[in-house]
């Protein structure tokens, strides 16, 4: 029984490297790369309209250094309520959802509504606790420099900031990316509907192929991201600027408040 099931196991996964490397499997209407460029740009539409919404509100009130506690409270709302129930509703109701969206196709704005609400928490959280742990004798040598409040801010805290806004945005990138397969379920895009099909039709290669190709991305994009938060890391090197090292117990609470369920 164990050699018949290896030998499954093994079919399995020689048909899905053939359904990868066939040419015509990523050609076309629905093909492979049509869906994936669907699903990035879905993917990163949201999370440009997560960081233009959270970004400048949890700088912000990281320099005034108050209502940080309540923003993210607010914004953790999100990760309360399951993306594809909210996904649900949305798609279901008469705006938005079911008429077709620009490039996004049906279900296409439902999908971002759900997925920016997805990727506020880390953009929120890290933006916040990343302006609030700038060191404090760095922000009284600004101040003893007659610096303005502004001036502070964006020479001075917002510089030492960006490695762990980046980590937030990065976080935020790869989340997003790994749940937009879900607009499958309500006839979106993306290469969900790859997985969902092939396994609703018990073509496992088909199924498993989808979900190879998300998961390298998913590690691309990683890589990618990474990379921009080292190369805006004005003190690479640092150990103190790593998250949770030198924070407060305070804003160190908020941070672990926000972090991903299973993490």
């Amino acid at each position: 029984m164990d050699t018949a099931g290896g030998g499954v196991r093994v079919n399995v996964f020689a048909d899905t490297w053939t359904y990868l490397t066939d040419l015509s499997h990523w050609q076309g209407e629905g093909g492979l790369l049509q869906l994936l460029l669907q699903q990035l740009l879905l993917s990163v539409t949201a999370l440009v309209a997560a960081v233009v919404l959270g970004l400048p509100v949890a700088l912000w009130l990281g320099h005034l250094g108050r209502g940080g506690f309540l923003a993210i409270n607010i914004s953790n709302v999100g990760r309360a309520i399951p993306t594809f129930a909210l996904l649900a509703i949305l798609v279901t109701a008469d705006h938005p959802g079911v008429a077709t969206f620009g490039p996004f196709g049906r279900a296409g704005l439902a999908t971002l509504i759900a997925l920016t609400l997805f990727a506020l928490p880390p953009i929120i959280t890290n933006a916040y606790v990343a302006v609030r742990e700038v060191p404090v004798d760095v922000r009284q040598a600004a101040d003893g420099m007659g610096m303005t409040g502004m001036q502070k801010f964006a020479r001075v805290e917002l510089p030492l900031a960006l490695p762990l806004v980046m980590s937030g945005v990065r976080l935020a990138l790869v989340q997003v990316w790994a749940t937009a397969t879900i607009a499958a379920l309500v006839a979106g895009p993306g290469l969900g509907r790859v997985i969902t099909d092939g396994f609703y039709r018990s073509d496992y290669p088909k199924g498993i192929a989808g979900a190879v190709v998300v998961a390298l991305v998913a590690l691309v994009l990683e890589l990618v991201a990474a990379f921009v938060q080292h190369a805006v890391d004005p003190t690479p090197g640092r150990p103190s600027r790593k998250r949770g090292r030198g924070m407060s117990d305070r804003t160190r609470r908020l941070a672990e408040a926000a972090e991903p369920v299973g993490s």
